[in-house]
Formats: structure tokens, C-alpha cells, sequence
């Protein structure tokens, strides 16, 4: 679209029009986002998006329909880039240190792996209660109205789908025999 054809429909939008106006807001948005994206860090270009179409919405009756409208919307995405830097001015930023540790999840990911796998092989009625009971951290009384089990087979679940689970661990430690 061309400078002329938003101007257009910023005009209809000035006399009351909604359908153009959404139209204009939705044809601005990519054009906002380039030049933010050009400007700032890519983590505050949403934001300075949704303030520039705020302050669009706000100064809307400003604009001279006898005038262009590109320099208009670019004078006050200027605004709101600049007001952008001065907030990153502001803000603190602290550098991390290059020897800064960084915890190592492969074994939370195998636990996590090994843990859904054990679970897979128990009766779902087992497998809901652990979960709540040993996982989720509830007590057997609320473990028993979630699943709708009586509190007494809420612990005969968890006891027999512990067992169930020791007992498949234990058979995958095992080394398997070398056939002869």
C-alpha cells in the first residue's frame, strides 16, 4: 500500500470509521516491526510495536489529512524508539562472568525419561495416584477425590505401582546373558 492509501484510511478512521481503521492498524504493524527490529534488541520490538499503535490511537485526530502519512507514523515510532533508549539507558545490565557454571540436565533428562517410561507400564489408576501422591506432592485424602478412589486404595495403588516400578528397575540393572 502507498502512503496516500493510509492516509486514506487514517482519514476514514478520523470520521468514525472502525473497518478501516482495524485495516490501517493491521497494514501498520509490519511496517512498525521492520523498523523497530532495525532499532532495538529483538526481545523489546513487540512492545515498542504495541506502544507506537497506542500512541497511533491516541494522536489519531493530529493528523492532517492533507499531509502524507508515512512522516507522521514515522515521527512518532521515532518517539517511542527513543523512549525505548532512554529506558535501556537507564536499566542496569551486569556483565557474566566468561567461567559462570552451567548445570548440566542430562541426568535430570534421563531421570525424567526413566521415571514417564516406569510409569507407562503401571494401571492408570496406579499411575494417577503416584503422580499426585509422589509427584504433585498431595495428600492421600486429596490424591482420593481427584482420582475418585477411596483413600484406602489410594495407598494399595501406591504401594502396588512402587513395587511394580522397583521391580522393573531392578530387572533393567540386571545385565542380560550372553546367549552360548
Amino acid at each position: 500500500m502507498t502512503d496516500s492509501d493510509w492516509g486514506s484510511l487514517m482519514a476514514a478512521a478520523q470520521r468514525g470509521e472502525a473497518a478501516p481503521y482495524r485495516r490501517l492498524l493491521d497494514l501498520l504493524r509490519p511496517w512498525l516491526i521492520r523498523y523497530f527490529r532495525r532499532r532495538l534488541p529483538l526481545a523489546m520490538v513487540d512492545d515498542a510495536v504495541q506502544d507506537t499503535l497506542i500512541s497511533i490511537h491516541e494522536k489519531r485526530h493530529t493528523f492532517d489529512t492533507t499531509r502524507a502519512f508515512e512522516p507522521w507514523l514515522a515521527a512518532i515510532a521515532r518517539y517511542k524508539w527513543i523512549d525505548r533508549l532512554r529506558a535501556m539507558k537507564r536499566a542496569s545490565f551486569e556483565e557474566l562472568d566468561d567461567s559462570l557454571s552451567i548445570e548440566d540436565h542430562h541426568s535430570a533428562v534421563v531421570s525424567a525419561t526413566i521415571l514417564e517410561a516406569l510409569l507407562a507400564e503401571l494401571k492408570p489408576a496406579q499411575r494417577a495416584v503416584i503422580r499426585l501422591v509422589k509427584i504433585e506432592g498431595f495428600s492421600i485424602e486429596e490424591a482420593a477425590v481427584r482420582s475418585g478412589q477411596s483413600a484406602a486404595l489410594v495407598k494399595v495403588n501406591i504401594h502396588r505401582g512402587l513395587a511394580k516400578m522397583a521391580a522393573s528397575a531392578a530387572r533393567a540393572e540386571r545385565p542380560e546373558p550372553l546367549a552360548s
